[in-house]
């Protein structure tokens, strides 16, 4: 079989640019002398400089790398490699000529000159022809343009630029009519062509100015992720008045499997509604936490838990203990890591934290060094229902962890609490109440000594976890509505789950490195508190679906332990700002540990007697400002 050798693009443009370097150097030689040249300098001697510096040219060429760009996309890159490759001709012609006439003929000006004119005629045909080829393409999009679908973008930065390029491929969906803008400053300027129209407040101007010039947008899409969950709300609002559909590009950490030519545009997501700016995180100080160290994750396989295995995985630690009660979940989160990090030791183990025996045994053959407890029973009314196995699991099970990681030697443990907690109304809050009571004394009560670190992140609703109401009302959604609200007022706090995690490591690092922060909860903010009525109503929007019309909602009253409003903070807890701008501090009323822990002795007997009055008696002595929810309604408050 014979081989015919192909003449590749990339042998063209070296054959051109040999050429531009021969008349480069005469084009320099005739700028500094003029005439002159002619006259004063032999044929052959011409002829032979001429070709000493193509030669050097070549030379420099390739080692500069200026055949890797495609010239229909060059830009920056190119011109600083097509610089590069120029002054390495320049430098190496200038030394051969030094080195065999000492320059005595050519004048010391000419490879300066000669350097402008060579950069001048390698870029010039390349972005001359990068034109013509984007006039080309441009002409083909407008005879296209009537065939792709009009949108308008929310958000003049980055990932904007980054769409509207997407949408310069021949195979483009959309075509862009212009762009709004959280900052008014930015009005006016345009974006590869695309003028910002106005600032998002003024979106029905904008769109009537649009539909005015024949160019009604079909669709809003949000380009910009750090919108405040309250303006991705108030532009579904608009989107709906306006009849357009709400969507959103994906963003950058979205891509785990790089980014592709097509930007897909995603529908608007619950998170979207509830999220709030990105906070920036101390990653070095949670990896420096973490890295090769032993860390066991109590309720490993819960919605906090699982995710808290997922972020710790990905810092490195030496091994990682998986502790939970429930096989199907501990299986799942087993599995699912070994497929994230095959390489890492991580054991799964079955156990319960109200079994004593079990965490010493575990303890003492893994001596972890670091634990996060997010076992618990969080289910309002279930607990509500059943208050000894709630009380059992959430109170008298975090004193049996934090016992056993002061026993062995733990650095620190970091409790997980809820916003429930605060003057509690219902049986679960009294008892994460009591957690977090005792392991702010045994934080307390190291300091002198400078024993295990106890630290407590309290935090409201976590959007998907098992019981809330976002996948109650997804369920609903799914067999036709209509969605069940409690109450037209009740508001609660949401943060996702990923943001959760990240700033509860973010306060562990704080806690763990801080002595200041001793007897302290970390709280995380969360924000302004939603309506769950509106909640309800946008999540129909998303689906497609009319508020009322489409799909109902209907009151169902509050149900057993259930408050219209959930609080972060109690009255003799004012806030207090920390370094991290997601992540308050309160303090607490403290109790002493040695009392504390008489009293949960008497709990763990009542508890395990299956006494619910004698539970009940216990919770309300040890938390004052327990108030349930039954003894409200007969009070009137």
């Amino acid at each position: 079989m014979s081989f015919k050798p192909s003449l590749h693009r990339g042998h063209i443009a070296f054959a051109h640019d040999l050429a531009m370097a021969a008349i480069s150097f005469h084009v320099a030689l005739f700028l500094r002398m003029g005439d002159e040249w002619l006259r004063g300098w032999d044929p052959a001697t011409v002829a032979l400089s001429t070709l000493a510096f193509t030669a050097v040219s070549a030379a420099a060429f390739r080692s500069a790398r200026m055949y890797k760009g495609v010239w229909r996309y060059a830009s920056i890159n190119d011109l600083l490699c097509l610089t590069r490759g120029a002054t390495l001709a320049i430098l190496g012609f200038s030394l051969v000529m030094f080195l065999t006439t000492r320059l005595t003929d050519l004048p010391r000006s000419v490879p300066v000159i000669n350097w402008f004119v060579l950069l001048a005629l390698l870029g010039g045909p390349r972005f001359l022809y990068r034109n013509f080829k984007d006039g080309r393409q441009a002409a083909k999009l407008a005879a296209r343009g009537q065939g792709r679908v009009p949108v308008l973008l929310v958000g003049a930065g980055d990932e904007a630029e980054l769409f509207l390029r997407a949408t310069m491929a021949p195979d483009a969906e959309y075509r862009a009519v212009g762009v709004i803008s959280e900052k008014g400053s930015r009005v006016g300027r345009n974006i590869h062509g695309v003028d910002v129209l106005g600032p998002i407040d003024e979106l029905d101007a904008v769109v009537a100015e649009l539909k005015r010039r024949g160019e009604t947008p079909q669709r809003l899409i949000v380009t910009d992720h750090r919108l405040d969950g309250a303006i991705i709300r108030g532009l579904l609002d608009d989107a709906d008045r306006l009849g357009m559909p709400l969507a959103r590009i994906p963003r950058l950490t979205d891509l785990q499997h790089g980014v592709t030519e097509q930007v897909t545009i995603r529908p608007i997501a619950v998170e979207d509604l509830l999220g709030r700016p990105q906070t920036v995180l101390d990653r070095d100080g949670m990896a420096a936490m973490i890295a090769e160290r032993r860390v066991l994750v109590t309720g490993a396989g819960g919605s906090i838990g699982s995710e808290l295995v997922r972020q710790i995985s990905d810092f490195g630690p030496a091994e990682l203990v998986l502790f939970d009660s429930c096989e199907f979940n501990l299986y799942a989160i087993d599995m699912e890591l070994g497929v994230r990090h095959p390489d890492l030791v991580r054991r799964p183990v079955l156990g319960d934290v109200r079994d004593l025996a079990r965490l010493q045994a575990v303890m003492g053959e893994h001596l972890p060094e670091l634990v996060f407890h997010a076992a618990a029973l969080k289910h309002v009314p279930m607990v509500e229902h059943n208050p000894a196995e709630g009380v059992f699991t959430n109170a008298v099970g975090t004193r049996n962890v934090a016992d056993t990681c002061r026993r062995a030697g733990v650095q620190l443990m970091v409790q997980i609490s809820t916003d429930k907690a605060v003057n509690p109304t219902n049986v679960m809050g009294a008892s994460k109440r009591i957690a977090e009571m005792y392991t702010q004394s045994l934080d307390l009560a190291g300091a002198e000594s400078g024993g295990t670190r106890f630290v407590t992140v309290r935090f409201g609703n976590v959007l998907g976890s098992t019981g809330s109401v976002v996948p109650l009302f997804q369920k609903q959604l799914a067999a036709g509505g209509p969605l069940t609200v409690t109450h037209p007022d009740m508001t609660r706090y949401f943060m996702t789950v990923r943001e959760a995690v990240e700033l509860v490591l973010q306060a562990s690092s704080f806690g763990l490195a801080s002595p200041a922060y001793r007897g302290k909860i970390f709280v995380l903010d969360m924000g302004e508190p939603v309506k769950i009525v509106h909640l309800a109503r946008q999540m129909i929007r998303l689906a497609g679906l009319r508020p009322d019309v489409d799909v109902g909602i209907v009151y169902s009253g509050l149900r057993p332990g259930e408050k219209l409003f959930e609080e972060i903070f109690h009255g003799a807890e004012p806030p207090v700002p920390t370094e991290s701008k997601g992540i308050l501090l309160a303090a607490p009323r403290s109790v002493d540990a040695e009392e504390l822990g008489v009293a949960l002795s008497d709990l763990a007997e009542a508890c395990a007697a299956h006494r619910p009055e004698r539970v009940l008696a216990i919770l309300r002595r040890l938390v004052p400002e327990y108030a349930p929810q039954s003894e409200m309604a007969t009070t009137g408050v």
